[in-house]
């Protein structure tokens, strides 16, 4: 047999019917071992909306929301300095703004770990 070049065989796949079509396909699985279904499906993605892939991604930023100082504002307030880099004046004010956002685009930890800090000084927050 001799071997045929890509354009020969794209020309002979042309000439055949879908069912004949899908039928080479499962026979080519069968003999090579491999499966034709990951290509398939990824076809069919681009008519998915791009809003539905980025849902299924999981979040990898948050912005820490406080959201009300609480009893305890002088101790939220150290906090708030502790986390950012804010001088005595922009913490007070940022804590008597609330809500306010005072991380912004950070990893999982490190909101996980401002959230308990900041809730510890009585805080109430929220990851977004």
């Amino acid at each position: 047999m001799a071997k045929l070049s890509t354009e020969e065989l794209l020309g002979q796949f042309k000439e055949l019917t879908l069912l004949e079509l899908s039928e080479f396909v499962k026979a080519f699985e069968e003999e090579f071992g491999v499966t034709a279904a990951a290509p398939v499906a990824v076809a069919a993605a681009p008519g998915a909306p791009a809003a539905a892939a980025e849902e299924v991604a999981e979040q990898d930023e948050f912005d820490v929301v406080l959201e009300s100082a609480g009893d305890k504002k002088i101790q939220v307030i150290k906090e708030v300095r502790g986390l950012t880099s804010l001088g005595l004046k922009e913490a007070k004010d940022l804590v008597e703004s609330a809500p306010k956002a005072i991380l912004e685009k950070v990893d999982k930890a490190a909101a996980e770990k401002a959230k308990e800090a900041l809730e510890g000084a009585g805080a109430t927050v929220t990851l977004k």
